[in-house]
């Protein structure tokens, strides 16, 4: 409890009187803002001109010369402050803390990727955080409107709003695909376990992995020349499709370019049944279409009625996942090769640690798996109480986030070192990023371990509410943003928020028809390397902390955090918001721009040129709000440029009224 408020003896909470003109939640208000009168602030003036903000204790933000209190409507929050944290939990711990990060460790020298991780997350994941989530919680705003605190830079709450959008839109794509993968995990064998399908193509075929690796091993055990493949087959211990004892029973190993594991056919072939490339967009496939509206319907009905649906369901979908991963780690441990797995998880490669792509690679990763820059983390904290204390949440959220991604990398790499013994190849040789580490190396896994119909249908499920709670979250964060644009006494303002969240819904599922097309995985790609990507998530974290901490001000920004949580936080937050995140945003953001290399798909498949134009495009598309926003707003102002960038007591245009 926030010191301000005082316990009474007859267990009533009693507020310190508030000065007249401001708000009280308790009486009808909103703890948001007073709106003061257009043309009365100091103009456009370094706050951005709206007149500083006064919160409910009556303490100004700075100075105003008149402030009017207004009608407003009351915002809905949290039923209790656990939904807050686990609405956090479900939509910043997603599957990219399960299996991007692991992957990114493994690639990037092992555990010494731990320290370019553990730097970036105290000097850019952690302040950035907090401040997404304590601008919310002191504007009651969601990640549009909360910009109102520098109108100048409003651009970077549209920009947000883009980036969320498309996140949405393609996100929803892995649990569709989760989704079709748990509709065929009821069967035994698993159809991704075996070749002979409709699917599979004569070049399919089992373990010849190991066979081609213990080549030696092999030759050695071959019996005599009258030897049959039955009496080969009894002899080996576990069974090989006819190429594989053909290849024994010649003694040699052929080159295994051609051959197919049927986890992989069933993957491309079955599930994706993917084209020749993006030109290729192909036949819609009407089974993913059945399991796309399935998803987005669940994805619907979960968050519809705001913050007291999403707030409850997030219980269930943001701890189911960490109980199927305590599960996966206990059994995964057991099996051979599960050390070698781990130790190859943690080992040190000092080398990596000089290369540039492992910190762009970190900085990426935290910006991606801590949701920064998607507005959605700021429509979540507009919904906490005035008093809340984020600055806590925010330390504690950090340290669910990395620790679930850490965690995530035994339970992974234990399985991974599982299919290394098994097949005979190294981890690396395994280990995928992204959807092929999903559905690929792990349905593979599941197909080595005993009742493997029931391992699978847990591990697509917790796939499943894994990224339910990231994708509703999302939604929710899209749809407070919109509602919150929406003019109050309008035609669309008087819109219903479930009418609002079907046509956003509807509007996404549209655009996700291009994904289940055969030519669709290409799509989806390109919006995830462009739309979401490392370059558009730096831009947008660097102009949040820029606007904070040099246009209102980072002395200005601390004291009204103090007056939320009763104390005021560490310096190193003014530091780095001011000075270290800006720094690092912009060297991780030149880093990724000197060393991009043209989208490419499994690394056999170049996109065309027309097809990386509409990817920048994607990017553009929210990366150009902030400048085109501010031009806009230049040029509407009175006077000239040199008069809008002049002292506050010069200037001569308002914001609060462009």
């Amino acid at each position: 409890m926030s010191p301000e408020l005082e316990e009474t003896s007859q267990g009533e909470i009693s507020l310190p009187q508030l000065e007249a003109g401001t708000l009280s939640e308790e009486d009808g208000g909103s703890a948001r803002p007073l709106v003061p009168v257009p043309g009365a602030g100091p103009g456009c003036g370094s706050g951005g001109g709206v007149g500083p903000p006064q919160t409910q204790d009556g303490a100004a933000a700075g100075t105003v010369n008149v402030a009017v209190a207004v009608p407003v409507v009351e915002r809905e929050t949290w039923t209790r402050q656990m939904d807050f944290i686990m609405s956090c939990v479900g939509f910043a711990v997603g599957l990219g803390n399960v299996w991007r990060f692991p992957y990114l460790c493994y690639k990037n020298g092992g555990g010494v990727f731990l320290i370019p991780y553990l730097l970036i997350v105290f000097i850019g994941g952690i302040p950035v955080f907090f401040l997404e989530i304590s601008l919310g919680q002191f504007m009651k705003q969601g990640g549009v409107s909360a910009w109102n605190i520098a109108p100048l830079f409003k651009g970077l709450g549209l920009a947000s709003m883009v980036i969320v959008f498309f996140c949405n839109t393609y996100y929803i794509m892995i649990l569709v695909w989760g989704l079709y993968f748990l509709f065929h995990s009821f069967t035994n064998p698993l159809p991704w376990a075996t070749c002979g399908h409709p699917w599979n193509t004569p070049n399919c075929t089992q373990d010849f992995r190991r066979a081609c690796h213990n080549r030696s091993a092999a030759q050695s055990a071959l019996p005599s020349p009258d030897a049959t493949p039955s009496k080969l087959f009894a002899s080996t211990m576990s069974p090989l499709n006819l190429s594989s004892a053909q290849l024994l029973l010649n003694g040699s190993c052929m080159e295994t370019e051609g051959m197919r594991s049927p986890v992989i056919e069933f993957w491309e072939r079955k599930v994706l049944r993917l084209s020749g490339g993006l030109h290729e967009p192909g036949a819609i496939s009407y089974e993913m279409v059945l399991c796309l509206i399935v998803t987005w319907v669940i994805v619907y009905f979960c968050m519809w009625k705001g913050v007291k649906s999403t707030g409850k369901v997030v219980y269930f979908t943001a701890l189911f996942p960490y109980l199927v991963l305590v599960v996966l780690l206990a059994h995964g441990v057991t099996l051979p090769g599960a050390i070698d797995g781990i130790v190859y998880y943690l080992k040190p490669d000092w080398s990596k640690l000089g290369e540039a792509q492992v910190w762009i690679d970190a900085g990426t990763q935290i910006f991606f798996s801590y949701a920064i820059g998607l507005g959605a983390l700021t429509a979540l904290g507009s919904y906490n109480r005035f008093h809340n204390n984020c600055y806590q949440d925010a330390f504690l959220l950090a340290l669910i986030n990395s620790g679930t991604s850490f965690f995530a990398g035994f339970v992974v790499f234990s399985v991974l070192g599982f299919m290394a013994a098994e097949q005979g190849v190294d981890i690396s040789k395994v280990a995928e990023s992204g959807p092929g580490l999903a559905f690929i190396a792990y349905p593979k896994a599941v197909t080595l371990m005993p009742l493997a119909p029931l391992w699978a249908a847990l591990f697509f499920f917790m796939l499943l509410v894994l990224g339910l709670d990231s994708q509703f979250v999302g939604v929710e964060g899209l749809i407070t943003g919109i509602m919150d644009m929406l003019p109050p006494k309008s035609a669309l303002g008087s819109l219903r928020r479930e009418v609002v969240a079907a046509i956003c819904c509807f509007i996404c599922f549209l655009i996700d028809m291009s994904m289940v097309t055969e030519g669709g995985m290409y799509v989806f790609q390109l919006f995830d390397y462009y739309s979401a990507s490392g370059i558009t998530l730096l831009w947008q974290a660097f102009w949040e902390c820029v606007v904070i901490a040099w246009v209102y001000g980072a002395d200005r920004f601390m004291d009204d955090v103090a007056r939320m949580i009763g104390y005021q936080p560490l310096p190193y937050m003014k530091w780095c918001w001011s000075y270290i995140t800006p720094s690092v945003c912009v060297a991780v953001f030149l880093f990724h721009v000197v060393n991009y290399k043209p989208l490419t798909y499994n690394t056999v498949y170049t996109y065309p040129l027309w097809g990386e134009v509409i990817g920048w495009l994607l990017a553009l598309s929210s990366m150009l709000c902030i400048p085109v926003t501010v031009l806009y707003k230049l040029l509407r102002c009175k006077g000239s440029l040199r008069e809008s960038l002049s002292p506050p007591s010069k200037r001569t245009c308002h914001w609060t009224g462009v």
